[in-house]
């Protein structure tokens, strides 16, 4: 390697992994996990190859009912989980 890589190259606009001890299996892996959590590897799947804007339209409604359920879900589970409550089991009624 040569003295700073970090300057060499604009941050936030390309990704360097630097390979230690020849390990290119792990970098190559590190690589990946990077790419896979920006969702990088979503859009090159994505764009890969042609989709017809009907299934272009019913992957994003596909996308939007996901999003509208997972915050959903996250809310009542939120609320659940929360302590201190005045009805411990609302709903439920007990004996």
């Amino acid at each position: 390697m040569f003295p700073n890589v970090w300057n060499c190259h604009p941050r936030f606009m390309n990704r360097t992994v630097l390979v230690e001890n020849n390990d290119i299996e792990g970098a190559f892996n590190l690589l990946n996990r990077l790419m896979d959590s920006e969702g990088m590897l979503k859009v090159i799947r994505r764009t890969q190859y042609y989709q017809k804007p009907y299934m272009q339209r019913k992957q994003a409604s596909i996308e939007a009912t996901t999003a509208i359920f997972n915050e959903d879900l996250n809310r009542k589970m939120k609320f659940l989980m929360r302590k201190n409550r005045v009805d411990a089991f609302p709903g439920q009624i007990t004996t």
